[in-house]
């Protein structure tokens, strides 16, 4: 995996520092804030690759978390890093909020250091991660705006059996290792019909995948 930089975000000095032990050896912690002038401080002069951002965060505007005012603020000064929520928060209203901001994922706090690491490397390259049981809430959120139904039987037909099982489990937001144990195949499998999947949907990446998806209500 490449050489990532990242800052964490997050007003518990306990968690910061268990974060950072955590992480891979691929990954480096070059900032960290416990507030939003903070966050907003040090990511406009570190310019990392991914910010781990709690959403609820003291200095925030009346009517916010904190975690939405570091994105709005910060992301014009640093335009080529990517927002990764962290947060015990699993409510819909806080996912979809912060996802609006401009966060490319959002992972629960119950997320293993492993797993966490791996968001960040698939949220440097562009794709959208989310803790399975949250991806339905932005499913839903950004589907039902679209307003868009579902005509996806042609594309469909270009896709095994096998294929549209994977598809809508990595349009859900499942790690591949998971997709792997729902369907009891190999991590490698997953990968190449992940690789099919995207090639013969003319998709780029996991975020398009599911937006796709969305927008036919196939999930």
């Amino acid at each position: 995996m490449a050489e990532l930089t990242v800052v964490i975000v997050d007003d518990h000095s306990i968690f910061r520092s268990g974060l950072r032990h955590d992480l891979d050896t691929t990954i480096t912690v070059i900032g960290e804030a416990a507030d939003v002038d903070g966050a907003v401080s040090v990511i406009a002069e570190t310019r990392p690759d991914v910010v781990l951002l709690d959403v609820h965060l003291p200095g925030g505007t009346t009517g916010t978390a904190g975690g939405e005012d570091v994105l709005r603020r910060a992301a014009p000064l640093a335009p080529d890093t990517r927002f990764l929520a962290l947060s015990v928060s699993d409510a819909a209203e806080d996912v979809v909020r912060v996802i609006r901001a401009g966060a490319r994922g959002y992972m629960t706090k119950g997320a293993s250091g492993s797993d966490v690491s791996s968001a960040v490397h698939a949220v440097a390259g562009g794709d959208a991660v989310f803790s399975p049981r949250l991806a339905g809430f932005v499913i839903d959120a950004f589907g039902a705006a679209a307003g868009e139904t579902a005509q996806a039987d042609d594309e469909l037909d270009r896709l095994s059996a096998r294929e549209q099982e994977v598809m809508r489990f990595i349009a859900r937001g499942y790690a591949y290792k998971e997709v792997a144990a729902e369907l009891f195949i190999s991590v490698k499998t997953v990968e190449s019909h992940v690789s099919a999947v995207l090639r013969k949907l003319q998709l780029s990446s996991r975020h398009e995948l599911t937006a796709w998806a969305s927008a036919r209500r196939l999930l």
